[in-house]
């Protein structure tokens, strides 16, 4: 039996507005095990301090529905918020999981950051890293690895029967694609990615990691793949590769860093883990000066 065959899975969905982040519970129903993909730990620039109410969330959807956690899924670095993986792991138990590439961006922001020999890049700080292609289950449900690289080299997605948690390639058709300007992505890449994904059959559910809805509509996790086709501003049927890199990179060169990737980045490589406390016990979070 393939993923597609799989036990339909439920998906509860909250959605963090200062990020624009959704975090999504994929389980297969009241006492089941699940999964939590893609969580937020809340965290204010100005201050430095961080808070829990977004993962909280998660949390009210695993007790509610008394939930087993098997799997806290990351389907790749983030740049625009701050992972509670390990937050949530000391709380509700599983496996903190990404996709092997990280390796890759580990070894580029170590550098960024002078992390030195005592930061692994091997991907270590991660419970499981999956390869291409993996499956694996939570719980009865059946579920697969894509690779889909192109906003960053380490982009998974993750195929839950008829569900896909597909982190940040596409966005909801009215918005369209995510940036590919970061160390290691890659548009033509990201391309084929996406290709990959609306491959898929046409009815399956595609739930986001991010939403920026224009005015007038309300933030929605989930879209279809027959949707991202008919209508996905930046690429539905009909767009071809070179038109998507020359649009892609024409947009890239406008956008602004996002608020919080400095801080994030340092974060999500550990797989949700704040850089170690200093002699005086106070934990720091390292400012690169004209690097980026």
């Amino acid at each position: 039996m393939d993923a597609a065959s799989a036990t339909v899975p439920q998906v509860e969905s909250s959605f963090d507005p200062v990020t624009c982040t959704f975090t999504h519970v994929v389980h297969a129903g009241a006492g089941s095990r699940c999964a939590i993909i893609d969580p937020v730990l809340d965290f204010d620039p100005k201050s430095g301090r961080t808070s829990h109410a977004s993962a909280q969330r998660a949390v009210d959807v695993v007790e509610r529905l008394s939930l087993q956690v098997e799997w806290i899924l990351e389907t790749h670095a983030h740049a625009d918020h701050l992972s509670a993986a390990r937050w949530l792991r000391e709380r509700l138990g599983g496996r903190i999981a990404i996709g092997a590439s990280i390796r890759s961006v580990q070894s580029v922001f170590s550098k960024v950051f002078n992390l030195g020999d005592g930061f692994a890049t091997d991907g270590s700080q991660f419970d499981h890293l999956f390869e291409p292609g993996e499956a694996f289950r939570i719980g009865d449900l059946q579920a697969v690895v894509m690779h889909v690289p192109g906003h960053t080299p380490a982009d998974c997605a993750y195929r839950v029967g008829d569900a896909v948690f597909i982190g940040d390639t596409l966005f909801q058709p009215d918005v369209g694609t995510a940036r590919c300007d970061f160390p290691g992505g890659d548009a033509s890449t990201l391309y084929r990615s996406i290709r990959a994904l609306l491959e898929l059959p046409a009815q399956t559910r595609l739930f986001m990691c991010h939403d920026y809805p224009p005015q007038g509509r309300e933030p929605c996790a989930v879209t279809t793949v027959d949707a991202q086709r008919a209508g996905n501003i930046h690429v539905h049927d009909g767009i071809s590769g070179p038109s998507f890199v020359a649009m892609r990179e024409r947009r890239d060169a406008t956008l602004a860093m996002p608020v919080l990737i400095l801080p994030a980045i340092q974060v999500n490589i550990r797989a949700g883990e704040l850089p170690p406390p200093e002699a005086n016990g106070v934990r720091y979070l390292k400012l690169p000066v004209d690097r980026l």
